[in-house]
């Protein structure tokens, strides 16, 4: 038996230090958008979104941020791989499930009405 691998997780003082400017970048700009409140709302939106976009692209240089972009580049890949069914079978398969739900639908109203039929006419004996 081969032993499982350790999964560890590197990161350096820089990186933790790029999160953290995320973090303060997005506190500060929601700070800065409350703090303007005598400003009008487009100013404040500005500023908040101006924000907002300084975090992202700092996010985006760290490892976890590229991380994110590899993620991404790997499921446009993977999405290009799928072979998607032809407008008739997707058509198809529609009316498939259209005619089962209807199917269950009418066995379960009969299921319904048989056991109504059963426990209050035969068993309560209740006539309506």
């Amino acid at each position: 038996m081969s032993p499982t691998p350790q999964v560890e997780t590197v990161s350096s003082g820089a990186e933790k230090a790029k999160l953290a400017a995320v973090a303060v970048l997005v506190i500060a700009s929601i700070a800065a958008f409350y703090l303007l409140g005598q400003q009008d709302l487009w100013q404040r939106v500005l500023v908040l979104l101006l924000g907002l976009a300084m975090a992202v692209g700092v996010f985006f240089v760290s490892e976890s941020g590229k991380q994110v972009i590899a993620y991404g580049r790997d499921s446009v890949r993977e999405v290009k791989k799928v072979v998607w069914p032809t407008r008739k079978e997707a058509t198809q398969m529609t009316g498939y499930v259209f005619a089962f739900v209807l199917l269950m639908a009418l066995f379960l109203w009969l299921t319904d009405k048989s056991l109504e039929w059963v426990l209050y006419d035969l068993v309560l004996g209740w006539k309506r």
